[in-house]
């Protein structure tokens, strides 16, 4: 089946011009700007512990059967954990920082005729990180997130795929750096209602062993994490919605020693609520607010985000 952009979307001209094709769904700047939005939860960029946490509405409402195109994204999330949460769940005012994070996204999105009705793309994720706490701030570049995503539409309203990044253990300082490449995967889907839309992400980050000269060798524990946003199409250039993040980290393992760390697993759950302004034809913003509602050996989140996409 064939899908048609809505005559009155307010991108449905500047889509016909980049995708000329006769078969794609309904695209917005929030669709094109991503496949993913991924990761704020790259571990040097992020505003809290659950990864993907940034994610906007329609973040996998995703396009088949078009021509190639590009995208650059610029995502942004800052996070006042003024409370920690310890071994017990409990909420202590201790062990806090702010930390102001970004993601510069480049994006090739494409299909193929010879597999018809699927999309592909590939994308390159630069994570930016800026912490203050006790006494000492610093910022720079952490790792680059690269890696590719497939998706197809069992129908004309909905989306369902898979894509899987791997993250390099280097940044611009040590304290940006993993020293471990991770390897980031989750199952994406979309379904889209007259009024409302529905779509999210249900993961897994496994890391590899971390080896630094003259200290202990560590293997940090595999996270899970899911990303569920819920939008209402109020107006076409105006969408309010709800947003759900869950979390949930292994411990880690001293390989030296061969023994777990203790009260190193971790759990977090937050809610927030958000909007997305689409302003021009070409130009949408995304904002939200989330906070804790849930966690365990982690600091709160009590973060906001923004997202900004530019489409030509």
């Amino acid at each position: 089946m064939k899908h048609s952009i809505h005559p009155t979307h307010p991108f449905s001209h500047l889509t016909r011009k980049i995708l000329p094709c006769s078969g794609f769904l309904r695209l917005n700047t929030a669709t094109i700007a991503t496949l993913l939005l991924t990761l704020a939860g790259g571990h040097a960029a992020r505003a809290a512990d659950i990864p993907l946490a940034i994610i906007g509405p329609h973040e996998y409402d995703l396009p088949v059967d078009f021509k190639p195109f590009n995208v650059l994204v610029q995502y942004g999330d800052g996070n006042a954990a003024g409370m920690t949460y310890n071994s017990l769940g409990a909420r202590k005012p201790e062990g806090g920082s702010h930390t102001w994070s970004g993601l510069t996204k480049y994006v090739h999105f494409r299909s193929f005729d010879a597999i018809p009705h699927v999309g592909f793309a590939f994308e390159v994720i630069q994570t930016e990180s800026y912490r203050l706490a006790g006494g000492t701030n610093y910022g720079g570049l952490g790792g680059t997130i690269s890696g590719p995503a497939v998706w197809f539409k069992p129908n004309s309203h909905s989306t369902f795929g898979i894509q899987t990044f791997l993250q390099t253990p280097s940044g611009t300082r040590d304290s940006l750096s993993s020293h471990y490449w991770s390897n980031l995967s989750s199952l994406l889907f979309d379904y889209e209602w007259k009024h409302f839309s529905f779509g999210g992400d249900l993961g897994a980050i496994v890391n590899m062993t971390k080896h630094v000269n003259a200290q202990h060798s560590y293997t940090p524990g595999t996270t899970f994490h899911s990303n569920l946003r819920f939008s209402w199409k109020l107006h076409r250039r105006f969408e309010p919605f709800l947003a759900f993040d869950w979390q949930n980290t292994a411990g880690t393992r001293d390989r030296t020693v061969q023994n777990w760390i203790d009260n190193s697993s971790s759990r977090e759950v937050a809610m927030g609520i958000g909007a997305m302004f689409t302003l021009t034809k070409n130009i949408s913003l995304t904002t939200r607010y989330s906070h804790s509602v849930e966690g365990r050996n982690t600091p709160e989140t009590n973060a906001y985000y923004l997202k900004f996409v530019y489409l030509w």
